[in-house]
């Protein structure tokens, strides 16, 4: 046990919780909503960048990178979503595949960096490295029929990964044991 209380929960359940719902949405189940835009900002945005500045308290680089990008992600993703609405954002989708095309790019490096760290780690961020990517594609193609169901179902299993990550490290904390297998890596 640390004398510090782990942040990554607040992080993975931020990003995970956040990430279903929108690809619930994806999957072409419910209309976006403002009940995402709000997690959008709230849980995925600012928890996240709660999150990765406490990584930084705790001299974590990766954890500091992640979770602060990933939080502004979520919030930048917001402001585009309510604003092309307004005639402020042109509407072009393939610009919109570069951006998400970009955070795939980033998430690819990301993933690198799991390598050394558990299993479940580098699926949260694999799968998110291929749910940019299919996503980026929809918006290049203009394709909102089958790659958009299929990055939807992706990016349903990319949250619930997170979310795994997030009740194994609280129920370790809580227990002093672990209980659910995270895949350590030697």
């Amino acid at each position: 046990m640390t004398d510090r209380a782990n942040p990554a929960p607040l992080g993975l359940m931020g990003f995970g919780m956040t990430t279903v719902l929108l690809n619930i949405h994806n999957a072409g189940f419910f209309p976006m909503d403002v009940m995402i835009l709000a997690m959008g900002i709230f849980y995925g945005g600012l928890a996240q960048v709660i999150a990765g500045i406490m990584e930084f308290r705790k001299n974590n680089t990766f954890g500091l990178t992640a979770f602060t990008s990933y939080g502004l992600f979520w919030m930048t993703l917001v402001f585009i979503i309510i604003f092309k609405g307004d005639g402020v954002f042109n509407g072009d989708t393939g610009f919109m595949g570069w951006y998400l095309f970009m955070w795939g790019l980033f998430t690819a490096y990301m993933f690198v960096g799991t390598l050394k760290k558990n299993r479940a780690l580098q699926t949260v961020f694999g799968s998110l490295t291929i749910l940019f990517l299919l996503l980026a594609v929809r918006d290049w193609t203009g394709n909102t029929g089958w790659l958009a169901d299929l990055a939807g179902w992706e990016g349903i299993f990319t949250g619930f990964s997170a979310i795994y990550l997030a009740a194994a490290e609280v129920l370790e904390d809580s227990f002093g044991r672990k209980l659910l297998p995270i895949g350590e890596v030697e």
